[in-house]
């Protein structure tokens, strides 16, 4: 009984055997041999970190705005000086009447046609609120151009940072062309293996579709770079992407004390806090100006012609003007109230800012510790993985394993030194950081 179905059984194994190797063999997957793309050169070139501070100091649009701003600042403080100074105008009146305009006697009281001229000269004598007025402008030209410093900081700092970007995308970058270089190397291997008959296909196609998704990594790294290059580009007011000429080194951070000290001191925007809180805090000093009186003298030499029984044909005529501001609705009043509002808001906002600063600092230096050991950690890691990745194209050349084992020893190997690359961008942006938390950068 046994017989009959061990027979069928082999038939039926050996039948497909037999089909299949009448069947010509298929040849494995092409090898890729294109040449290795590179990215293209920067159409701006490559600069140094200090060289790229500086062009984006010199050409970055918020820089130059906010230096008319100062500009602007200078103009408003020469407006209100004006005030205080003496004016000189000059004045021509023609008249032409349809008539003479004359008395019962047939005298002529008015003329048809007259003329008249003067020279009006208005001196200042005693100004209080124009003086103090003009001293709060000068006042703001100084803020003003302690907001323009901040502004340069800030340039200064987004600028560092697209440039220790740069930098860590040409990790990623060469990072992801050696999983390709690698990735195309075990290819050839698998290929060759399966063409001298020791090999298998699905090796082969495994190893090619490897490569496939190495290159596909490559070509997004080489526009991830690109745009940072064009950021970089942009932040320095470049027509073009700026490639990064060296690995900089930051100088190293202060203690913990020190760079307290430093960011309640050296930043440029506590320091713009600082000057709008004393401005403020002056403007609220000096309400009692408002109640002051003022005191001009006006002088005016004229021409009248004709002349009139009033009014000679030239003269001159000289006044002195005091004006006592006795009721005003509450003007003065409400402008008190509002300035006095205004400097709680300023020391608010200074108080806030001091605040948050010190929180900076505690921050990056938290940033910069915890940055430094995931570095270390990142390394190892990608160690690891490297000898990783030899242990089993050693196991696999030796046919001890397949290639299953190779391809994802070289996809950990890829990540780590990705997660390498990664980290120490981290740790050098926690050092920047940690510098601008501080002031002392730039």
């Amino acid at each position: 009984m046994l017989k009959p179905t061990l027979a069928g059984v082999a038939m039926f194994v050996l039948v497909p055997v037999a089909a299949a190797a009448g069947e010509p063999p298929q040849p494995p997957p092409p090898v890729d041999v294109r040449p290795m793309e590179s990215p293209k050169k920067a159409a701006a070139g490559a600069v140094t970190l200090a060289e790229a501070v500086r062009r984006a100091l010199e050409r970055n649009p918020n820089t130059e705005i906010a230096q008319q701003e100062v500009e602007r600042s200078v103009a408003l403080a020469r407006q209100v000086r004006a005030a205080w100074l003496p004016t000189l105008v000059a004045n021509g009146t023609y008249t032409r009447l349809d008539d003479d305009r004359r008395l019962a006697n047939g005298n002529i009281v008015l003329p048809k046609d007259s003329m008249n001229a003067n020279l009006q000269l208005n001196v200042p004598l005693i100004a209080p609120r124009q003086w103090v007025a003009s001293q709060r402008a000068k006042e703001g030209v100084a803020t003003s151009r302690a907001s323009a410093a901040d502004v340069r900081r800030a340039v200064a700092l987004q600028t560092a940072r697209a440039y220790l970007t740069v930098i860590a995308e040409h990790r990623v970058l060469q990072a992801a062309q050696r999983a390709l270089r690698t990735s195309r190397a075990f290819e050839d291997y698998a290929v060759t293996r399966f063409e001298g008959g020791v090999g298998n296909k699905l090796d082969a196609v495994r190893a090619a579709q490897e490569r496939a998704t190495a290159d596909v990594r490559v070509k997004q790294e080489l526009a991830a770079l690109s745009r940072a290059q064009e950021a970089l580009g942009v932040l320095m007011g470049e027509e073009g992407g700026v490639d990064a000429a060296e690995d900089p080194s930051l100088s190293p951070p202060p203690s913990v004390d020190a760079a307290m000290n430093e960011a309640s001191s050296r930043r440029a925007d506590i320091a713009v806090d600082r000057d709008r809180l004393a401005v403020a805090r002056r403007a609220s000093r000096d309400s009692w100006v408002d109640y002051l009186p003022t005191l001009s003298a006006l002088g005016q030499p004229f021409y009248q012609n004709p002349p009139t029984f009033t009014q000679p044909t030239t003269g001159w005529q000289a006044l002195l003007v005091l004006q006592l501001p006795l009721y005003d609705g509450g003007l003065r009043y409400g402008v008190q109230e509002e300035r006095s509002a205004l400097e709680a808001e300023a020391r608010a906002r200074l108080e806030g800012a001091l605040r948050q600063a010190r929180s900076e600092v505690r921050v990056a230096f938290d940033e910069m510790r915890r940055s430094d050991e995931a570095l270390e950690a990142a390394r190892e890691a990608a160690s690891l993985a490297k000898e990783s990745l030899d242990l089993a194209r050693a196991a696999y050349e030796a046919g001890a394993t397949s290639n299953i084992e190779v391809v994802d020893a070289e996809r950990r190997y890829h990540q780590a030194e990705t997660g390498a690359a990664v980290a120490e961008d981290a740790s050098r942006q926690a050092r920047l950081d940690l510098l601008a938390a501080c002031g002392r950068f730039p």
